[in-house]
């Protein structure tokens, strides 16, 4: 006799695509299992631009369709989440090695009208002539707009929301082995469960750019098309204090962006190489930490140098080769690979390949679509995240979680306005629940005991890594011996 199933559905991958799979499966009521071999958002998810926007130069490569779905779900994902996804102006200077005016002028027509924008402000032409500490030959340009996201924290609250729903999140736990037995899969593993294996009906490989690796161990034949593409970005002090983004054209052709970011720092990104994509984890190579210098100091009259740089990341892309030449080039569409084994009643196995994190629902959506699970869909565009049930006030970020900030500050009377801030923006309101007169020791730069007990129960933070880098940005700020203390208080390995 068959052994029955432990769950519906088990994904395999905790990053945006694959925590977003599970948040929407759960939510239809079915039985969810969610591993991740590292930490939430430890790879691709964690290591984006942070933009959540329809992607202006996708126009240029005809990705129309693909723009039209992004720009859609700028304001759904700011509505569901208006803690960690806001609004924000980019400018787009004119120069005379880029696009010319006609073109910038046409493109952003579409971009303003194809995505049936709502609140966003339209673009607008602007004098940039001693603005944004750009060059002296920066004189005008167009403005536009798109949305930021702390990536990161958008699939811890992805994953938290599953759980939430009934999903078993697990992490540190790496599949060794796919197996089908009988009508459904044996999930062999290396982690906290202690070896015994996990049995599911239905399996979604959602490993990002392992999602070859997971396939080979689930002896099933790799799609022949795969490509992948490593993106860098650079942070250094901040360049200058207009909250708007610059959207910098190179005389190569590509293009990447300066950001504001972490409000003392701007975010410089991004590349695309294919060299170096298989390393585990990827790094910023030396030239691109030039190549993107260099492209500052196009723009900027006081540009970064290479040693300015206070932190470089890099995330490797696995995108399904549509033959382009050059990798910026290659769709950042997402394709499925759906493999039912010997017959049409065999357990299916559905790799995700490629994706954007602006499309990370629509995407869930479409996955559970293939794998013939219709019922209830769509519920994820009106249901908020964690902690981001509340209406923003407006598109000023400096008045944007005024309300939420308040009942902050009312119950944790000692904190300093910026951690004040700092909170409201990670949580929303779900920073009420750990809120209290006394938020415990400061751990440093307004870390207390009282979020970090919130991190380790509820958003499955385990080493000082996790705390700094993904589950906040704090590790830009502090220094060794405090981030040695927090490994010390939280019983691991800095």
């Amino acid at each position: 006799m068959e052994p029955p199933f432990l769950y519906d559905l088990a994904v395999i991958g905790g990053g945006v695509n694959g925590a977003a799979i599970a948040r929407d499966a759960a939510g239809r009521g079915l039985s969810v299992l969610l591993l991740e071999r590292g930490d939430l958002a430890q790879g691709t998810s964690s290591a984006s631009t942070k933009l959540i926007h329809g992607g202006l130069r996708y126009l240029e490569h005809r990705e129309f369709s693909l723009v039209r779905e992004a720009l859609h779900e700028r304001e759904v994902l700011w509505r569901i989440a208006p803690h960690v996804v806001w609004p924000m102006r980019f400018v787009l200077p004119l120069v005379r090695e880029g696009r010319p005016a006609w073109m910038l002028r046409a493109g952003l027509w579409l971009y303003d009208h194809m995505g049936g924008r709502e609140a966003l402000p339209a673009t607008a032409r602007v004098d940039l002539a001693g603005e944004m500490a750009f060059r002296e030959r920066i004189r005008q340009g167009f403005e536009y707009s798109d949305c930021w996201v702390d990536d990161a924290r958008l699939v811890v609250l992805l994953a938290r929301d599953a759980a939430d729903r009934g999903a078993e999140v697990i992490t540190r736990c790496d599949v060794t082995r796919l197996a089908r037995e009988g009508s459904g899969w044996r999930i062999e593993t290396s982690g906290p469960n202690g070896g015994e294996p996990f049995r599911a009906a239905m399996v979604v490989n959602a490993a990002g750019p392992q999602v070859g690796a997971v396939m080979d161990r689930a002896h099933e034949t790799k799609p022949p098309l795969l490509r992948r593409v490593r993106g860098s970005h650079i942070v250094v002090p901040r360049l200058h204090d207009d909250p708007r983004a610059a959207f910098l054209q190179l005389p190569d052709g590509r293009i990447c962006f300066a950001i504001p970011y972490e409000h003392r720092f701007t975010l410089i990104g991004t590349t695309d190489s294919e060299e170096g994509a298989d390393a585990d984890p990827p790094r910023a190579s030396a030239a691109e930490i030039e190549y993107l210098c260099d492209a500052a100091a196009r723009y900027f009259r006081h540009p970064p140098t290479t040693a300015d740089v206070v932190w470089s990341y890099a995330g490797v892309r696995l995108l399904a080769d549509d033959g382009s030449g050059k990798p910026e080039a290659a769709t950042r569409g997402y394709h499925f690979a759906l493999d039912r084994g010997a017959d049409a009643h065999s357990a299916p196995l559905l790799s995700v390949l490629g994706g954007k994190i602006t499309t990370h629902r629509t995407l869930a959506e479409a996955a559970l679509e293939r794998l013939g699970i219709e019922a209830d869909a769509g519920w994820t565009a009106t249901a908020p995240l964690p902690g981001g049930d509340f209406e923003p006030d407006g598109l000023d970020e400096a008045d944007n979680l005024l309300p939420v900030e308040q009942e902050i500050a009312a119950i944790a009377r000692n904190l300093p306005r910026g951690t004040i801030h700092r909170l409201a923006r990670a949580y929303g309101t779900d920073a009420l629940r750990f809120a209290r007169g006394d938020m415990g020791r400061d751990l440093g730069h307004g870390l207390t005991e009282a979020e970090l007990d919130h991190l380790m129960t509820r958003e499955w933070a385990m080493t000082a890594q996790d705390v700094l880098w993904r589950r906040s940005k704090l590790g830009l700020r502090f220094t060794q011996a405090e981030v040695e203390a927090l490994a010390l208080r939280m019983g691991s390995a800095s």
